[in-house]
This record gives structure tokens, C-alpha cells and sequence, in this order.
């Protein structure tokens, strides 16, 4: 096969001159020639059932469709037609029954030519959207190969088996780069080693499935905490499917798919990796026989051989059956015992064990004390009951629950030992066994040592023993401690781990370092994901996530490695394209799913004109490409030329050229004019319409008039009467009507009146019409604001009304309170306003005040006088630095007598004694505070 796409057609086959429908070149160059080379490679098949799944299709969506029939067997090392020499020439003749009176081979071969080039035009003429959509994938698996492949599966039973899973993958191997190992994320050809696993069937590199399982081994050794755990015993998994192995199974040979010929050779006329021999591996499930197709990749078909067996409950008579379809029920009823013993199985006929019996009886338990009733499937209970019969000792009762059977011996009857083991006693059942008194001697967990104690019950304990250990590092530090620990020195080990990036620090290293326990978290080739192994040499594993490609419709996917959807090509899709349309039309002509820009609509417009109910006759002109030059001025020559701008617009529909009659805007007169221009218009006239007021009449030029109920009547947008109304306002408004000409009575005044509140604090404003017709009561309480009065008392409070007319309330009357206290300050009391004079009065200073004062007195004038004092000696001393400084520079300063001045009592204490002043002041204050208030 050349590669060339093919597209299904209707044709006279050259061999046997029939009408059938076969595969045409799909481009507009084709020739006769190319197209007898394609047909006479499918000549062989009678019907479209006979050909194979890959030419049934195209792209990534080819498959098998329809009954199979059996392919016929072919002999030589051809491609399943005939020799090598004569599949090459030309079309292979094929036995046919000829009349007598039949033509020449000469005038059928122009006629069927003929008949066939007239069929491939029309078939282009009908498809000419997609002609042009080529594909270029790699030559699929030949026919001959596939043929042979399936040839003793096929003729070996008659009926119609599901075989397609087999040639799909089939055909998948053959392509090279349709295949990736998963571990490596690359293709696989079709002359590399691979390894294929049992369970999923999925096809990797055979070095790379080896560095998967030494890489598993080292996980695993790394994350258990079992020293000794050996390689050897330690399973692998399949990347995949996760299927368990040996490590005696890790594949070092490349075998063909069945496994019975190692280091296959490539053939181009066998599917690639196999040995071309019959596959002969079991069938699953395991029905005794072996698989007969050659062999092959994925997993085998179901089993073709015919055997006779019965159904599930094996009334009905055996029956010839499929061996993979060997179950199979008669849809009777079962009738086997059920497990009770009683009652039969009432099911349809069914495999396996019948279900438990659903029947109920009353059943006892297993000591026969109670009975209940249960499911009959169900005999066998134990009650809550303790079984409580004596024992053959005769002191103890059977302790256990319900039970079936004798109770068993007294469990502290005959010869019992002590708790180290040393001594024997046969004591009565009633009597305890004592220690020995002899040492245990028991081993100790360390495993050197025995236990020194006496004979004693429980565990012995840890050991005691004091021994020199030395440390496990390469320091060989040794200290004296317990056997039952361990001796670790401190000293941290600096050795790189194997990741060769991170120091181990490992307090008392034995110099097995461990593996490094970070996360690696570099970012994998895909670029989306990072690596979650532990931190390691070398690179990273690919990505083993997995991505589906869609088509543009996304009814169509293949999954392809995360970080390939970037490089690989996305599925080719057969369905109708759904992208709605760019123009008004609710569909688009029909053509197949793609990726892109949609083809131009070539559909009539149909769409209303604007203005008129005509409808467009043009081609469809919505969304149309025009391409126009970027004139925008340039910055400077290195901006190159102007560019050629690709833009989707919507072009209006041509105008419409019916002619139209058509009145004027007041009905006076009828013109005609062409439907694309066609307007109202005004003929000059006046109006002449009643106006509102019923007095005038509108004398506006012709005009569309709205809102008219009678043809006499103006409209909402004829002249209005400009005179105003002239009936007369309301007593005590001042306010012009704002109407104009009308002849019904004036609306309501709704003038605002601007006026101060009561309290003179905020602007109210009312409305006209309800001032003036308000009594006087009413216009006072419109002119209340509602808010405290702002005006002072003479007391000076507020006034305690809000806003009112008139004078405030008097200060006798103010409820605000007020502080009270005495002369001296230190009383205070709280009183109404009112009564503060009176209070006032009464409140006099007491002694404690006068003591008070005279305290306050004596300790300002202490102050006073050390303040002089202070100023006293600063002056003093500024007097006698002046005077240094006058008399310049001394010689030698002579000593003068010091006289200490002993300072007074009150002036060495004071601190203490204001301290002690004001917390006894503020003592007083607060039983004060608790005695006339409380």
C-alpha cells in the first residue's frame, strides 16, 4: 500500500464485472491507473464483510463493522493474494462461470472502466469540500496480513464472534509511533526489544520495564524498616495495570508475544515482534483449550470451539454451545436441596450455589436451654446464656456460653508447675499454686543474661546488667550502661546520601547511611507536573499521567502520555461538524468535524430586509472575510510596508427596489416611491387638528401625529396651546398656575413655602396648597421641627421642651443635675438644678476640712520655703563662679571648713509624708462618698 487515502464509492469490480461499492483515491488529480492499482488490492473480497477492519475506515476511527466471513486461504509468501510475482502485476483472475454469449474480456474491461471513471467524477463533485482533507499516517497493516493472522480462527467456526479488540490491536502495533512505553513516554518501533505484560497487554521497552523493577526494589528497600529484607523476595508491579510479579519473572529475554521464540526477527509480511507460528497459549477462562490465531499482541479472542453441555441445573437436554458461551440457563426452576435439608430451591436456573433457604422454623440453640424462631438457613445459634453445669471436679461450673458437647475438665485440675517452671505440685482444683522460692533464672529479652529475682508471677522485666558498649559509628566511643539499651554517641555523620546532594546528620552513623527522605519536586518534561519520588540521582521519571486529545467536537478522543499532546497529531474525526453558524442561518452546510476556521456560507440570504417585508435573494453575506491595507502612518522604515488586515464582516443586504404607495404624515395626499427609499414625508400643509384646549387648532406643518384618538383630534405632538390659564388663584396664593391653556379646574399649588421653625434652629418647607388651606392650629404645628429646644435657661441649661412656641420654662423648673460642694472643695454632692442654691447652703466644711486646710496650708509653705532656699544657694553659687572668673586664675585652692547643716524632719521625710497625706485624704473621700450616697 502506498499510503494514498481512500474513500468508499460505488464501482464495477474488474474481476468479476459486478456492481459493488469499493474505495476511491480521494484527491482531484486522480488517475484510472491509481485507481485500478486500489481496486485490484481488494479484489479478492466478495462483499464489504470480507474486507478487513483497517480499510473500512480512515484515520484514528477505522474499525470492524458488520458479520465476518471467512477469508480465503491463500498459499506462498504473498500478502494473502496468491504469489509475490502476481500480486504485483496486476489483478488476480478468479474462476468465474462465462456464457457462451458473453462478451470479450476486451469490451468488459472498457465497459466496467468506463462505469467506474463516471462514478469516481460524480463522487468528487458531491464531496468537493473535503477533497482536500489528505492524511498522512503510516501505511496500515496489509490485508494478506491480517487475513493470515486470523485464517484458522475464522474458518474454524462459522458464527459471528467479537474479534474486532484483536485486529485493532493488531493494527496498532504494526504502526510505528502509534505505540509509547509508558516508562520512557517514547514510541516503540517495530524492530525494538519490547516486553509485553499478561494482564493489560500493554507493550514497553525491555530495558526500560528492567530499570522499572530495579528502581521498584529500591524503593521498597528504602521506605521498609526490615534490615534483612532481601531483593529476591521482594514483588514488582506492571507500570500499567498493576499486575504483581516475581523478580524471577523480570523479563532479560525479548520472546515474540507467545513466548516460544526469542530474539524474533523483523518479517514485513508478519505482524511486527512476532514469530508468525500459532499463538497456543490458554484460553481465559480456562476452558482447556489454546488460542489459534498466529501469534499476536493484546489478549487472545474468545475460545471458537463448540462443545455440548447442559445448563445450571442440568434438566434440560445439552445443547452445542460455543465454549467461551458454555454457560447457560434454561430458565426453569432450579429445584435442588437447599442447604436446611427441607425445602428445595424455587430460583430460576442459575450458576453457583443456590441462595440461602428463605423459610423460617423454630429452632433451639446449641445448649438447648431457649428457642427461637429463625431462617431455616440458619440452624445452628448460641443464646446469652452461660452454660453453668458442674464440672467432673465438682467445685467449678462450665463457664462458657452456650455450648454444644460435654464441658470438658476442671482447666486447674491435675499436676501444675510454679511460675518459673522449676517445681511441680498436684494439688485439689480449690487450692492456689505458691512460688518455689528459688531463683527464676528465666533469659532476659537481651538475650545474655537470666533473671535474678526469686520465683515470682508476671514478666521479668527489662535487664540490669551493667556492660561497656561501643558506639555503632566510626568514632568507636565506648561508655558503661544498661544491657537493654543501646549506646549512641552524638556526633553527627557528614557523608553524602545517594541522592549526592544532602549530608546525612545521623546522630551515630554506622556508615549504612539511609536513603535521603526530601522529595525531589522537579518539574517533569511535560511541564505541568513535578517529581514525587524521593530525591535521587540522575533524571526524573516521565510523567505518568495521561491526557485525552479531542477532536473540535469532542466526540472523538485518544489518550495519549501527559506532555505529547503538544507534539501529537489530534484524532481524526468521520462526525458532522457542529460549530454553529457564523451567519444568520440555523445550520451550515453539512461537512465533517474539523479544527479551524468554518468554509464561507454559499447559502441564499432569506434574511428580512430592513424597513419593508421583502426578503433578501443574494448569496449569504453575514459573515464575510475581506482583507484590507493597514494605512496607519509609520514611525520609520523599520516598520516595514503597510499590512494586510483579514477582517469578518457583516455586509448589509442591497437595498430593495419595490415600488411603494405610501401617505403622507397627516393623510392629506398618496405618493409612491421605490421600497429601499420609501420614508414618510410631509406634503406642506398645515396640521389642522383641534388642539387639547379645544379652542385653537395645531398650525404646524404636516407631521406624523401620535397619540390621536379621532382623525379630527391633534395628537400628543401637535402644536400646544402657548397661552397660559387665566382662571383665578386660591386666597392667600401668591403663585402663578403652571398649566397652560386648559379647560378643566387648576391642579394643586405645589410651590414649596420657606420658613424658620419655632426654635429658629432649622428651615421647613410646605407645600402651597396644604399652608393655605390649614387652620391656624395646624400651620403651628407645621412650623415644629420636632427637635430640642436650642434656647439657655437662666441657670444655663437648655431648655428641656421640644421646639415650641413661646417662652421656655422657668430656671425654678430645670431637672438637670448639678455638683454641690463646700468651700474648701473636698464635699460634693449631686442635686437638681432646681434645689442647687438651697443644697449649697446647707452643705458647710466640717472639722476634717479645716484639718485639711491647715494640712494643705503648712505643706505649701514648706515648699515654699525650700524652693527660696534652693533659688538661695543657686544664686549663691552663680555669684561665686562670677566672681572666680573676675579675679582670674587661682594659684592654689585653699581649704575651707565644710559645716553640715542637719536638715529638718519634715524636709528629709516629705516624700513619705505627702504619700501618707494623700492616700488618707483619698481614704476619706471614699467613706464620705459610701455614707451619703449609699
Amino acid at each position: 500500500m502506498d499510503g494514498t487515502p481512500l474513500k468508499e464509492i460505488p464501482a464495477t469490480c474488474f474481476i468479476c464485472l459486478e456492481n459493488k461499492r469499493f474505495y476511491s483515491i480521494k484527491g482531484k488529480n486522480a488517475t484510472e491507473d491509481a485507481i485500478i492499482q486500489k481496486l485490484s488490492s481488494i479484489s479478492e473480497y466478495k462483499s464489504m464483510s470480507d474486507v478487513p477492519a483497517y480499510l473500512k475506515g480512515r484515520g484514528r476511527g477505522r474499525g470492524l463493522t458488520g458479520p465476518k466471513q471467512p477469508a480465503p486461504h491463500h498459499n506462498g509468501p504473498g500478502r494473502g493474494m496468491g504469489t509475490g510475482k502476481q500480486t504485483n502485476k496486476g489483478p488476480v483472475t478468479m474462476e468465474r462461470s462465462v456464457p457462451t454469449a458473453a462478451p470479450s474480456a476486451e469490451e468488459r474491461f472498457q465497459s466496467a472502466s468506463e462505469q467506474n471513471q463516471e462514478s469516481i467524477k460524480r463522487h468528487l463533485g458531491e464531496n468537493s469540500a473535503a477533497v482536500d482533507d489528505l492524511s498522512d499516517e503510516e501505511d496500515d497493516l496489509d490485508a494478506g496480513v491480517l487475513q493470515k493472522v486470523f485464517q484458522t480462527y475464522t474458518v474454524s467456526e462459522g458464527d459471528d464472534l467479537n474479534i474486532g479488540a484483536a485486529q485493532d490491536n493488531l493494527l496498532h502495533s504494526f504502526r510505528s509511533g502509534t505505540s509509547a512505553c509508558l516508562v520512557c513516554i517514547d514510541a516503540i518501533k517495530k524492530t525494538d526489544p519490547i516486553w509485553s505484560c499478561e494482564g493489560c497487554c500493554a507493550i514497553f521497552h525491555i530495558q526500560c520495564i528492567q530499570k522499572w523493577v530495579k528502581d521498584g526494589v529500591y524503593h521498597q528497600i528504602y521506605k521498609s524498616e526490615d534490615d534483612n529484607l532481601r531483593p529476591e523476595s521482594i514483588p514488582w508491579h506492571c507500570p500499567k495495570c498493576r499486575l504483581e510479579y516475581d523478580q524471577r519473572r523480570c523479563p532479560t529475554r525479548y520472546l515474540c508475544y507467545c513466548g516460544k521464540v526469542e530474539e524474533p526477527q523483523f518479517d514485513p509480511w508478519l505482524v511486527p515482534h512476532s514469530c508468525g507460528a500459532t499463538c497456543g497459549r490458554p484460553l481465559k477462562p480456562d476452558c482447556g483449550h489454546t488460542c489459534l490465531l498466529l501469534c499476536h499482541p493484546g489478549a487472545c479472542p474468545p475460545c471458537p470451539k463448540t462443545v455440548r453441555v447442559g445448563c445450571h441445573c442440568g434438566k434440560a437436554a445439552p445443547q452445542v454451545r460455543r465454549c467461551s458461551a458454555r454457560p447457560w440457563s434454561c430458565t426453569g426452576v432450579c429445584g435442588r436441596r437447599l442447604t436446611c435439608g427441607q425445602h428445595t430451591c424455587q430460583q430460576t436456573c442459575h450458576s453457583g450455589e443456590c441462595s440461602p433457604c428463605p423459610m423460617t422454623s423454630s429452632q433451639r440453640c446449641q445448649c438447648g436451654k431457649s428457642s427461637s424462631v429463625r431462617p431455616c438457613a440458619s440452624p445452628d445459634w448460641q443464646c446469652d446464656q452461660v452454660c453453668g453445669k458442674r464440672l467432673s471436679c465438682g467445685n467449678h461450673v462450665c463457664e462458657s456460653v452456650c455450648h454444644r458437647g460435654p464441658c470438658g475438665d476442671c482447666p486447674r485440675g491435675g499436676v501444675r508447675k510454679c511460675p518459673c517452671g522449676k517445681t511441680e505440685y498436684d494439688k485439689p482444683c480449690t487450692e492456689d499454686i505458691p512460688t518455689c522460692g528459688d531463683t527464676c533464672g528465666k533469659l532476659l529479652a537481651c538475650g545474655i543474661h537470666s533473671c535474678v529475682q526469686r520465683c515470682h508471677y508476671g514478666s521479668c522485666g527489662s535487664c540490669l546488667q551493667m556492660c561497656v558498649k561501643r558506639c555503632r559509628c566510626s568514632q568507636g566511643k565506648e561508655r558503661e550502661v544498661t544491657c537493654s539499651k543501646d549506646f549512641l554517641c552524638e556526633t553527627k555523620c557528614t557523608k553524602m546520601r545517594d541522592c549526592a546532594k544532602h549530608q546525612c546528620k545521623r546522630k551515630c552513623c554506622d556508615g549504612n547511611c539511609p536513603p535521603c527522605e526530601q522529595m525531589c519536586n522537579k518539574p517533569l518534561t511535560c511541564k505541568y507536573h513535578k517529581c514525587s519520588s524521593r530525591c535521587h540521582r540522575g533524571r526524573c521519571y516521565p510523567c505518568m499521567e495521561t491526557v485525552d486529545m479531542f477532536c473540535s467536537c469532542k466526540a472523538t478522543k485518544i489518550t495519549v502520555p501527559c506532555g505529547r499532546e503538544k507534539v501529537t497529531k489530534p484524532p481524526r474525526c468521520n462526525h458532522p461538524c457542529k460549530n454553529p453558524p457564523d451567519c444568520h442561518h440555523p445550520e451550515r452546510i453539512k461537512h465533517r468535524c474539523h479544527f479551524g476556521e468554518c468554509p464561507t456560507c454559499r447559502q441564499v440570504c432569506h434574511k428580512q430586509l430592513p424597513n419593508c417585508s421583502h426578503v433578501c435573494p443574494a448569496s449569504c453575506h453575514t459573515a464575510v472575510k475581506v482583507k484590507y491595507k493597514d494605512n496607519k502612518k509609520r514611525a520609520g522604515p523599520w516598520e516595514g510596508g503597510p499590512r494586510i488586515i483579514e477582517q469578518v464582516v457583516d455586509r448589509p443586504c442591497p437595498p430593495c427596489m419595490v415600488p411603494i404607495a405610501i401617505q403622507c404624515y397627516g393623510m392629506h395626499e398618496t405618493g409612491s416611491f421605490a421600497c429601499s427609499v420609501v420614508k414618510p414625508y410631509s406634503c406642506g400643509r398645515q396640521c389642522g387638528r383641534n388642539l387639547i384646549c379645544g379652542n385653537h387648532t395645531c398650525s404646524r406643518m404636516c407631521h406624523v401625529v401620535e397619540g390621536s384618538q379621532e382623525p379630527v383630534m391633534a395628537g400628543t405632538n401637535c402644536q400646544k396651546c402657548e397661552l397660559g390659564c387665566q382662571f383665578e388663584r386660591p386666597e392667600g396664593c401668591t403663585h402663578p398656575c403652571q398649566k397652560p391653556c386648559h379647560q378643566d379646574a387648576c391642579p394643586p399649588c405645589t410651590q414649596m413655602f420657606r420658613m424658620r421653625c419655632h426654635c429658629q434652629a432649622s428651615i421647613r418647607h410646605v407645600e402651597c396648597y396644604k399652608w393655605v388651606a390649614s387652620s391656624d392650629s395646624k400651620k403651628e404645628e407645621m412650623k415644629t421641627c420636632g427637635g430640642p429646644c436650642p434656647k439657655v435657661l437662666s441657670c444655663g441649661h437648655q431648655c428641656s421642651l421640644l421646639c415650641h412656641p413661646g417662652a421656655c420654662s422657668r430656671a425654678d423648673q430645670c431637672e438637670r443635675k448639678v455638683t454641690v460642694k463646700c468651700k474648701c472643695k473636698r464635699q460634693k454632692r449631686d442635686v437638681k438644678c432646681r434645689d442647687s442654691n438651697k443644697e449649697k447652703a446647707q452643705l458647710q466644711c466640717d472639722d476634717k476640712c479645716k484639718q485639711e486646710i491647715q494640712r494643705k496650708k503648712q505643706i505649701e509653705d514648706e515648699a515654699a520655703k525650700q524652693q527660696a532656699a534652693e533659688e538661695e544657694k543657686k544664686r549663691q553659687a552663680e555669684l561665686e563662679e562670677y566672681e572666680r572668673k573676675m579675679k582670674g586664675r587661682r594659684r592654689k585652692q585653699r581649704k575651707h571648713a565644710e559645716v553640715e547643716v542637719e536638715e529638718r524632719f519634715l524636709t528629709r521625710n516629705r516624700t513619705a509624708i505627702l504619700t501618707i497625706s494623700a492616700s488618707v485624704l483619698c481614704l476619706a473621700v471614699f467613706v464620705y462618698y459610701i455614707m451619703t450616697v449609699v
